[in-house]
This record gives C-alpha cells, structure tokens and sequence, in this order.
C-alpha cells in the first residue's frame, strides 16, 4: 500500500492555526460562529491539532457497516469529545470511550478498533481522501454536492457557504438582511 494522502499536504495547502493572523483572527470567528449559530463556544484542546487517522478510520469503517443515523450521531460525538471534553480521540482510550457513550458494545468496538488496522479500512480512506483531492477540495470543511433535480454537481468550502448550497439545491431561505432603520419614539 502507498504512503498516506493528506488534504492539506498534497493540495499544497496550509491549516489556518499553522499561519499566525489567520490563528489569531480564528478566535475572534470561534466567538461569532459560535454565537451565529447558537451553539456553546469552545477551547481549543491541548492536543490541537490532533492526529485524526484513527477517528477517520473508526468512522470510515461505522459508515460502511452501520445505519446512516448511527454513523451520524457517532460522528457528531467526535465535535464533542475534541472540543468540549478534551479528549484526544487520536488515542484508542479516547475512541473506547466515545463509542460507549455511543451504546456500541464492548464485541463491536474491539470489531471498530480491529477495522483500523485492515488493508480494507486503510484503502477505503485513502481512496475516498484522494477523490476529495481529484474533485478539487483543499481543506474543510469540503462539500461536493449534487441537485438530483438538475443532475449538476458543484463543490462548496467553508461553514459559511451553506446559503450558497441552498441556492445551488433550490431550497426556500431567509437571507441576511440589513433592516430599516427605526425612528426613535419621542
């Protein structure tokens, strides 16, 4: 099996912490995220920026053989475990821990920790990182989405690209919208 694919590296590009007025304006955007989107604010961990080959393969693996809403509320746990309880997930004490509180049995976690090690899982991930990189992504969040009405497929960056992808789907949305300035009541 080849060497490893990595977004960010074979595309050339940089993670924003590793380039400091990017890292130093993150903070003040974490803020407004978190408040745009009503969501608690969070301290990066200790171990930022984790290594993620053992989430990704553990999830990789959960997709492959797992209901989509069991995939989903899985993975969404990984937000929480990273940024909310500090743990790094990159350590199987930390995965063992997730799957858990994910109701996994004890049989099915050594079968999602064992999966991380098999050539199957391994190429799984490497193809599907090298077919983000083959349609353009550069980073994340990367978004390919496809209208099955037009049959046209186009990619998305950023968090803050979703009002784009509901123009591109044809899905009704409020936009933002400067209001009318009030007169004050006398």
């Amino acid at each position: 099996m080849g060497g490893k694919i990595e977004v960010y590296v074979d595309c050339r590009n940089k993670p924003p912490w590793t380039l400091p007025a990017k890292a130093a304006y993150g903070q003040f955007d974490r803020v407004r995220a978190s408040k745009h989107f009503g969501v608690d604010d969070f301290e990066v961990p200790p171990f930022f920026p984790p290594l993620t080959i053992l989430p990704q393969r553990c999830a990789t693996y959960i997709k492959q053989n797992y209901p989509r809403d069991r995939f989903e509320s899985t993975f969404l746990l990984y937000w929480q475990y990273m940024f909310f309880k500090h743990i790094d997930l990159s350590k199987p004490e930390g995965m063992i821990e997730l799957l858990k509180e994910a109701k996994y049995s004890s049989q099915e976690i050594e079968r999602i920790l064992a999966s991380t090690k098999t050539d199957e899982i391994k190429k799984a991930l490497t193809d599907r990182t090298q077919e983000a990189l083959d349609r353009g992504a550069f980073g994340a969040p990367w978004f390919w989405v496809k209208n099955n009405e037009t049959g046209k497929e186009e990619p998305f960056f950023g968090s803050d690209r979703f009002h784009f992808m509901w123009e591109f789907l044809g899905v009704p949305f409020d936009d933002v919208k400067i209001r009318p300035a009030q007169k004050a009541k006398m």
